[in-house]
């Protein structure tokens, strides 16, 4: 039964970093600043909760097929824990090539000084 509440705690805790990853989408200024709250977005967002319901399944033993359930949350929360950072990664070196503007004060990309 505790299982189920920290699955339940977890899912919460997802739900609220989608919530302040999209205000972040709404209210950062430039494209780097937006593409952190997207990450946020989708560690806390996506990552958290689905580890939530890896535990909530285990925490149900009436539940069927939770095993299934909880190995495939868990596998899908670490393929996107693997994947994300380097998502991110590819894009922002794509935006910096591209010559989108950031607020730096030190391009390390370029190794100068603004």
């Amino acid at each position: 039964m505790i299982l189920l509440y920290i699955g339940a705690g977890l899912m919460v805790i997802g739900a609220l970093c989608d919530l302040l990853a999209g205000i972040g989408m709404l209210r950062f200024k430039n494209f780097y600043l937006r593409l952190h709250a997207a990450t946020v977005g989708t560690v806390g967002g996506a990552v958290v909760p689905l580890i939530g319901v890896a535990l909530a399944a285990l925490g149900m033993p009436s539940l069927p097929g939770r095993l299934a359930i909880a190995g495939a949350s868990f596998i899908t929360a670490l393929i996107i824990l693997l994947v994300a950072p380097a998502g991110s990664t590819a894009l922002a070196y794509a935006a910096h090539r591209s010559g989108v503007e950031g607020n730096f004060h030190f391009d390390h990309l370029r190794g100068e000084e603004r």
